[in-house]
Parts: C-alpha cells; structure tokens; sequence
C-alpha cells in the first residue's frame, strides 16, 4: 500500500511539470537560464567553467527525475498485470466452483429421488408382508381343525345295543373340537375345507357279545373296528386317512346285533382332525 502511495504522489508531480510545460511554461533551456540568472545573482559571474558545470548538474538532475517517474510506471504496470492475472485465476476458480456445485445438487437431486422411490418400495413390501401376514394367520385358523370324543358324559356305566339295526353313534363326551367341525349332537364330523384328514376309533365292550364299529365317509363302510371273545373285555381300534372334499362327512356307525361298553374311563372314542389342506 505505501509503494503505491509513493508511487501515485510521483504520478502527481510528473503531470503537474508537464501542465506546466503545455501550459507555456518554462522548457528545458529557460530553466537553465533561469538558474544560471538566480545563479548570477547570488554569486557574482565567475568562469565559464562554474557556469557549465552548472549547466551539466541541472541537466542531469532533470534526466534523473524523469528516469524515476518511468521506473515507477513501470512497476505500476507490472503490479496491475499481476492483479488482473490474479484476477483471472479467481474468476476461473469460481467459475469452476460453480460448476462443481451445480454438478453436486444434481447429484444430491439424483440420490433424494433414488432414497424416495427406495423408501416407497419398501412400503409397498412392508404393506405386502402386512397383507401375506393377515391372509397367513387367516388361513392358518381355518387349518385348525381337530376334535376328540367320548360316548358317556355320566360317571355311571352303561351298555349301548345290541340293536336289530346299525345305528350312529353320538360321541357326546366332547374332549376337542376346534374349527366345529364336529357335532355332538349328530355324531357327523363335516370337512371345512378340501385335505387330507386322519380318522381314528375305540371299541371297547364285554364278551360273549361282539363289539363291532364302522367309520363311513358319506354313506359308505370304510374300516372297521372289531372284538368278539366268549367272555372278558373286548378291545378294538383302527384308524384311517382320507381325502375329503367341503362338505363330506364322517361318522361312526354301531352295526347290528354289536354292543359296546362305555363309563367314566371313556373307553369308547372318536377323534380325527386335518393334516394339511388340499387344492
């Protein structure tokens, strides 16, 4: 800043002795003149030599000054030069600045739309496993299908048959019965659903008379369960797997002339439920 300075004040005194030049001032000559004259004045006339020394001291005086006022400019100059290359760098790195942060809030704009559609997937997936969810458990309760009974609720024994007829057995002694698929009342279990369901029975009665019962899927005889000895308890059972259709039914039929024995003990049984459902 102060070579600057000294630098502007040298600019003001150039300018200022060349005003005065162009404004009629006095030249090179009459500032010589005018020097020798006040020189004359002061000191009396001496030599020619005295006067041409002087002559040469003013001169060189003169051409130093102006050697100083184009050194000056010419540091001037080449400070500005410097400047304006300083200048030019700036520009050109702002410029590319500008450029880098156009590029990164493209590439910002990029990923927020990248991150939206991810999260929106991720929704979609979570409202889909949400869904799958529902449907599974859903479907899961209406796989839930079992049942279990006996024939006696009392605690007293008793004989059922022998009957001229075959007759079907109402297992009111209700143990299980999830889904609802079985009815104590009509002794029939009705599938809920199309599968493979597993049937399972126990006779149980007292010689001579046999013990004998059926499992029937829709009317007809499919296995049956058979014990038949002089005297002493008769022990039987058997178990079947079937596939059935909604609305088939299984039941448990006494056949005629058979008698059976039922107490507390719950020796009679019928039981079944789904292995897994079918399509």
């Amino acid at each position: 800043m102060k070579g600057l300075v000294c630098l502007l004040l040298l600019l003001e005194t150039f300018v200022f002795v060349v005003q005065q030049q162009v404004d009629g001032g006095l030249n090179e000559n009459e500032i010589s003149q005018q020097l020798r004259s006040e020189d004359g004045r002061q000191n009396p006339p001496q030599t020619d030599t005295l006067r041409d020394e002087a002559s040469t001291d003013s001169q060189q005086n003169y051409h130093l000054f102006f050697t100083d006022i184009h050194a000056a400019l010419r540091e001037l100059t080449a400070t500005v030069t410097e400047q304006k290359g300083n200048i030019r760098e700036l520009t050109a790195t702002v410029t590319e600045q500008k450029t880098i942060n156009r590029e990164l809030t493209a590439n910002i704009r990029v990923l927020e739309t990248r991150l939206r559609e991810e999260m929106n997937r991720k929704n979609d997936e979570i409202s889909n496993l949400t869904l799958s969810q529902v449907e599974l458990r859903k479907e899961n309760r209406d796989r839930e299908i079992a049942f279990s009974a006996s024939l006696m609720k009392s605690d007293s024994g008793n004989y059922i048959g022998p009957f001229t007829t075959e007759i079907t057995l109402t297992y009111k002694n209700v143990f299980t019965n999830i889904g609802n698929a079985y009815n104590p009342i009509t002794g029939v279990f009705t599938a809920p659903l199309k599968g493979a369901y597993m049937f399972r029975i126990s006779v149980f009665g007292v010689g001579p008379t046999a013990a004998t019962a059926d499992i029937f899927k829709n009317g007809e005889r499919v296995v049956v369960a058979h014990a038949q000895q002089p005297q002493y308890d008769l022990n039987s059972s058997n178990g079947v797997v079937l596939i059935l259709e909604v609305g088939d039914v299984v039941y448990v039929r006494l056949l005629s002339g058979r008698r059976i024995y039922d107490d507390q003990n719950n020796r009679n049984t019928f039981s079944g439920f789904l292995l897994f459902p079918l399509r």
